[in-house]
């Protein structure tokens, strides 16, 4: 006999011979799950700080090389345009070069081995200690990817264990070691063992809380919320961006900011008292008990009248056999065609929105002005694109608004690549392009979960998530090559976000569509349905009513989503 624990509002399926069916009138989203969702979504918040922190920490100041007699003491001189072209050389741009200077006997230019900081923003940082300057850029940009390859590693294999032994204890672990980690990363003394800690940090500060509590509350609250509480979870993230720059603007020291950043991590301590396991995953593990105690808990603070304690069947509750279809797994995402063309179409769109909106987030150094007052407004033009998000995606669809948003994205990339770097206009279209792809990327969490089978749905948000991470750590690489052209990042972005965007046209609309179930609903799933075959039909033409469960689709949704 089965318990179906179905997102505790709470609605389950008695045992056969039991007519009766309770519905929480709470709706899909009672007390209970707003107090455990507010838990939950704290670990976005410190994701976002910690993802970010770089950006700040490691800020590269306006520079030039010192000039002898000039600035004293190694104190930067602000230098008027007229004296500065009688010691510095400019480069074909027409800017002044900030890694050599000019001989004035010879009127040719020489690197320089010394250099002085503008500390107008900025008080100390990694950058400055360690010179992340000139022909050592790269060592600023592989400390943001080693962070970048830790949340990588922390997808796949804190996934992976938070599925053997819950979602609690990685969640209480990985905020226990963020916060030692936050801290202790602030004061490494030389460069490869901050780039090891960096590496941990990535996987227990933006990984090893975040994903378990993206997941727990997608496998509590009811389907008519999950929309509404995943983009909340990107709008959380975007609150962390928004700290990191209010922080940075008070803080100049690079070191106790760091340990600010890092006791963020506080926040998440009381979790391990305050916060339940799910209990469709210990339903799922045999741990009968603790899931009944669980909802018994969630029934008392919704207020509903189903007493479990009445339900014969409670304690006499076990496993159901597997099927064959839920030892599926990744593979089986590339065996059939459309399967396989849906699978690669996606894991571009991850990747290409992904890239674009950590580009765009990174080159906030790049932009004139505030450097904390663009990266707070980075991090809050988010927020009015989530709610659009959320209010369009039920209506206009998943494709559409995607496509939509991630080619208007491309394009805002390429308008701001070809104006002056700096100005109003540039700028401008900075922030728009990164209001759209906040918005795609957003929606792509939902649509990937809707695109797929429910026995293989883990495998394809982890093989999806994978692609982020990758394009995540490829990203500060990526802007490396402004060396060679300042348009090259802008137009990369621009060109995979224009690729992808088009190639999301050819994919299936979800809008008012039953999840598939099977690999062989996946497969069936959408076929000949693109932008150019149905983008004009109503989407109410489409709504296919929800089929009764039977015990084999029961068991298939109680698989977790990472």
């Amino acid at each position: 006999m089965l318990l179906l624990i179905f997102f505790i509002p709470f609605r389950y399926t008695p045992p056969p011979g039991c007519e009766t069916n309770f519905v929480e009138d709470k709706g899909d989203f009672g007390k209970y799950q707003a107090w455990q969702f507010t838990l939950h979504i704290l670990s976005a918040i410190t994701a976002g700080v910690n993802m970010m922190s770089l950006v700040t920490v490691a800020a590269v100041p306006d520079h030039r090389c010192e000039i002898t007699g000039i600035d004293v003491n190694g104190t930067y001189t602000h230098l008027n345009h007229s004296l500065l072209e009688v010691f510095v050389p400019k480069l074909p741009s027409g800017k002044f070069d900030s890694c050599s200077l000019l001989n004035i006997t010879t009127n040719t230019s020489y690197p320089c081995d010394s250099w002085v900081f503008d500390h107008t923003h900025y008080g100390t940082s990694r950058a400055i200690e360690w010179s992340f300057i000139c022909d050592q850029r790269w060592m600023g940009a592989v400390a943001q990817s080693v962070y970048m390859f830790g949340v990588f590693m922390g997808a796949v294999v804190l996934g992976n264990l938070a599925d053997k032994v819950g979602r609690k204890p990685v969640f209480c672990w990985s905020a226990v070691l963020q916060l030692l980690l936050g801290v202790g990363v602030a004061f490494t003394p030389e460069y490869f063992s901050f780039l090891f800690i960096r590496f941990l940090y990535g996987i227990f500060g933006s990984a090893g809380s975040y994903i378990p509590g993206f997941v727990l509350t997608m496998e509590l609250v009811g389907p008519k919320r999950r929309s509404m509480c995943g983009v909340a979870f990107q709008a959380a993230f975007a609150v962390g961006i928004m700290l990191v720059a209010g922080w940075g603007s008070f803080i100049k020291d690079r070191q106790l900011l760091q340990v600010v950043y890092g006791c963020h991590a506080i926040i998440l301590i009381g979790h391990i008292w305050l916060m339940d396991e799910s209990p469709r995953w210990l339903w799922g593990n045999g741990r009968t008990k603790e899931a009944v105690d669980i909802v018994k808990k969630a029934l008392k603070m919704n207020g509903s009248p189903v007493n479990l304690e009445a339900a014969e069947f409670v304690s006499k509750g076990k496993s159901e056999e597997r099927t064959t279809n839920e030892d599926a797994g990744v593979t089986d995402l590339f065996k059939t065609p459309n399967l396989r063309k849906k699978t690669l179409n996606i894991m571009l769109c991850w990747f290409a929105n992904s890239l674009v909106y950590y580009g765009l987030s990174l080159s906030t150094g790049n932009l004139q002005g505030n450097p904390y007052v663009i990266l707070f407004v980075m991090g809050a033009v988010e927020l009015p694109s989530y709610v659009v998000t959320v209010y369009a995606m039920d209506r206009l669809g998943r494709r559409s608004l995607t496509a939509f948003d991630m080619i208007a994205g491309g394009i805002c990339c390429i308008v701001a690549a070809n104006l002056t770097m700096g100005s109003v206009a540039s700028t401008s279209f900075v922030f728009i392009g990164k209001f759209l792809i906040a918005g795609s990327f957003a929606i792509i969490y939902n649509y990937s979960a809707e695109l797929f089978p429910t026995v293989i749905r883990n495998s394809a948000m982890g093989l999806g998530a994978m692609c982020a991470r990758t394009s995540g750590a490829l990203t500060p690489l990526i802007t490396l090559l402004d060396s060679f052209d300042p348009k090259i990042p802008s137009i990369t972005f621009a060109i995979i976000a224009l690729v992808s965007g088009f190639l999301v046209t050819l994919l299936p609309e979800t809008l008012h569509k039953s999840m598939p179930q099977t690999i062989e609903d996946g497969e069936r799933f959408g076929i000949g349905d693109t932008c150019f075959t149905t983008c004009g039909k109503s989407h109410d033409d489409d709504v296919e009513t929800e089929k009764p469960l039977t015990k084999k689709t029961q068991s298939e949704q109680m698989q977790p989503l990472k």
